[in-house]
């Protein structure tokens, strides 16, 4: 068989046995261009790669493994394969999400278990070199003794996501202590810490307390969008075209319906031109579909709609259409997007995939980065 064109090919996270799922490893889709999916097979067998990255340049994925609390390269190999490039790396406990920086010069890991963030460097032919940690979160919420500073017994730490940002820093989200966290990651040789990065926190963005930000994206005009896991929200942290500065702006329900009992958010994604927001509903097992406004300062849900299947963990705008995944289902639901009113329309395509977790295609911006 052919190697499949990388503007063709989307990746699946997917959780396996250890994790109580039933995929196994990391998957390969095929994308016609109708929208359309087809199941390729497992490109790479491994336990419970929950959440995948992709290199901007060369063909190699990331892929941490949650239960194994590790992040791992993959070289493309063959029609569709990957096969392991170097050793798997230590992470911390429940490592869920795993991010590249868009010049191919460092990953970041999140790890939900123990709130750590993990930076680690790469070297140019896409493989893992080095890695540090950075500074643990404090609770802001936290109890504040007379005098003193603020205590983390309360909640505990959960680093969840993170996003590069246009001006090259990275945001991390911290479900535990409903937090944005801003980074500025030097290079340099010989740093103390012995690895060539210095990940220096330079500001922190502090949400509601328990709204529990999850996963995030930028718009076009530089505002970034979060999702709220647990309040199903979704916030703004407001660009300051001056300082650089971000400061918490609007704050409004993530759903036309309001929230339910059970509910959960997941992800948030942008339709071409930045109009339009998805955001994922687990529980309810609905999409809501939000009009960006006021230039990116607000988001207005305008309607809800059924996912198509049981637990949308993630999903994907890619053309003119949105991918969703659902975990508990097995399967990925492919909606046609109306390009005017940014509404899904009758599912045109459903795929069984086991345990899928994420979609990531395999070049980067063949998904719509709005």
């Amino acid at each position: 068989m052919d190697s499949i064109p990388a503007n063709d090919l989307i990746w699946t996270g997917s959780y396996t046995a250890d994790s109580g799922g039933s995929g196994a490893g990391i998957g390969a889709v095929a994308a016609a261009a109708d929208g359309t999916l087809r199941w390729l097979g497992i490109a790479a067998a491994a336990d419970s790669p929950s959440f995948l990255a992709v290199h901007p340049t060369l063909p190699v994925v990331y892929a941490v493994a949650e239960q194994a609390r590790t992040v791992r390269a993959y070289r493309r190999a063959g029609a569709f394969g990957l096969e392991p490039a170097g050793p798997a790396w230590p992470a911390g406990d429940a490592a869920c999400h795993v991010a590249v920086e868009p010049s191919g010069r460092f990953l970041v890991v999140c790890c939900w278990g123990d709130g750590q963030v993990q930076f680690y460097e790469l070297d140019a032919d896409g493989g893992i070199m080095d890695r540090t940690a950075a500074v643990e979160s404090l609770d802001p919420y936290g109890d504040v003794p007379d005098g003193g500073a603020p205590e983390r017994q309360e909640r505990p730490s959960r680093a969840h996501a993170a996003l590069t940002l246009a001006d090259g820093r990275v945001m991390t989200t911290d479900l535990g202590h409903d937090l944005l966290r801003i980074w500025n990651v030097r290079s340099g040789p010989g740093r103390a810490s012995g690895t060539g990065l210095g990940p220096v926190l330079e500001d922190e963005v502090v949400l509601p307390r328990g709204s529990g930000p999850r996963h995030l994206v930028q718009h076009p005009g530089g505002n970034v969008f979060v999702v709220t896991e647990y309040s199903i929200e979704v916030a703004v942290a407001v660009l300051s075209p001056d300082s650089g500065d971000f400061r918490l702006g609007f704050v409004g329900p993530a759903t036309a319906g309001g929230a339910l009992p059970g509910d959960s958010a997941a992800e948030i994604a942008l339709a071409a031109g930045g109009r339009h927001a998805y955001v994922g509903v687990r529980g309810s097992n609905r999409l809501s579909v939000l009009e960006v406004e006021a230039g990116g300062a607000a988001l207005r849900p305008v309607a809800d709609v059924p996912s198509g299947g049981n637990w949308p963990r993630h999903h994907l705008v890619r053309g003119g259409s949105l991918h969703v995944a659902h975990e508990r289902s097995g399967d990925v639901v492919t909606f046609p997007l109306d390009a005017e009113s940014g509404l899904p329309g009758v599912p045109a395509d459903r795929l069984h995939v086991a345990s899928p977790t994420a979609l990531v295609p395999a070049r980067p911006g063949t998904s719509a980065r709005d």
